[in-house]
């Protein structure tokens, strides 16, 4: 596949990629993480300023009616700068379930609220929940932004239903995570009453197919950033008279830092093409770039440590903050294990 943005595509690209650069620094991000994990006013900003939080919802919805590949461009600038913020989880996730499957009085009540910002959802999977007409029971350890959630999109393996997060039966409790940037929370209902999406099994299937491409695509945005940084680095620090980058070791790195953030380019944008054009490699193609992306980060995140030395290790540098997200991506939405297996299913059979 020969793939190359388009002119509308490059300057998304580009203007995703300044708005980022220029608001989403460091000192916000860790002044968000002694809070709850989000930067709110970079958030409002993204939502109604750059009026990018649409791009991957419907028209009619209320969206810009753009696709996967325009939404992997967002997040691979977000994961550039380990941006603060509940994109997966309220935009990629929860919006994609409801424009896609919710019913009209869902979409109108909570998309425009969800595209301004102004409300945050988080997505809750049980596949074991139990439901007796709209009462639910069930449980999810692991909830992006759950804690500062105003409402949940639930779903178990065929059903799916909207909770507010104030009802009856709801209770979230925080989590000490190791990637403060989006930290996690344990949500229990018991017996919380939800109000069912129209066509559950679509919602889940595109809620499910833009967070695969999303968190590899964000994956992708943090090994590049890892290897950027460490490359100015390398032409900065001085060592027995010479660059550090001039010494064929940390050259030898860094070129195997490029080839792998390479191939997670092909696969993140491979996959996101295959799903936009609803292609039969779809499913393969999505559960192999988030686990190649995801395994690049970490591979990356752990080089540019490496390679920054003494000063890689401590707080005061950035280095920490790709490691932990890098860490956290490859078992969220399912571990790397887990994908493999789902690839081995698909191209071996039973052989598998």
């Amino acid at each position: 596949m020969e793939f190359a943005f388009n002119e509308e595509q490059r300057m998304i690209a580009e203007t995703a990629s300044a708005f980022f650069t220029e608001n989403a620094t460091s000192e916000r991000t860790r002044a968000a993480m002694a809070k709850d994990g989000i930067d709110h006013d970079l958030w409002t900003t993204f939502c109604q300023e750059l009026g990018l939080s649409g791009i991957g919802i419907p028209e009619e919805a209320g969206g810009a009616g753009l696709g996967l590949v325009e939404m992997a461009i967002i997040a691979e600038a977000a994961g550039a700068q380990v941006a603060a913020l509940p994109m997966l989880g309220s935009l990629v996730m929860c919006a994609r379930a409801i424009a896609y499957g919710g019913t009209e009085q869902q979409k109108g009540e909570l998309l425009p609220e969800l595209l301004s910002g102004e409300r945050i959802a988080a997505y809750v999977h049980d596949a074991a929940l139990s439901a007796d007409g709209d009462v639910l029971t069930a449980a999810d350890g692991f909830v992006a932004h759950g804690a500062s959630a105003d409402v949940f999109v639930v779903t178990s393996n065929s059903g799916a239903w909207i909770v507010d997060s104030k009802a009856d039966g709801v209770s979230v409790i925080a989590k000490t995570t190791m990637d403060q940037t989006r930290p996690y929370a344990h949500v229990t209902l018991n017996g919380a009453k939800g109000a069912p999406l129209a066509d559950a099994i679509t919602a889940i299937s595109h809620a499910h197919r833009a967070a695969f491409v999303a968190i590899a695509a964000e994956a992708l945005g943090g090994a590049q950033a890892c290897l950027d940084r460490t490359v100015s680095y390398s032409k900065e620090r001085v060592q027995f008279g010479r660059q550090i980058g001039s010494f064929q070791a940390y050259k030898h790195r860094l070129a195997d830092m490029m080839i792998e953030i390479e191939q997670a380019r092909s696969a993140v944008y491979w996959a996101a093409c295959a799903a936009d054009e609803e292609s039969d490699e779809a499913e393969l193609a999505m559960h192999a770039a988030k686990a190649f992306a995801t395994d690049t980060y970490f591979r990356c995140a752990g080089d540019m440590i490496q390679l920054h030395g003494g000063i890689g290790f401590t707080w005061e540098h950035d280095a920490h903050l790709f490691f932990k997200r890098a860490r956290a991506t490859q078992t969220a939405l399912g571990n790397n294990n887990w994908h493999r297996a789902k690839i081995a299913d698909m191209i071996l059979g039973a052989a598998a």
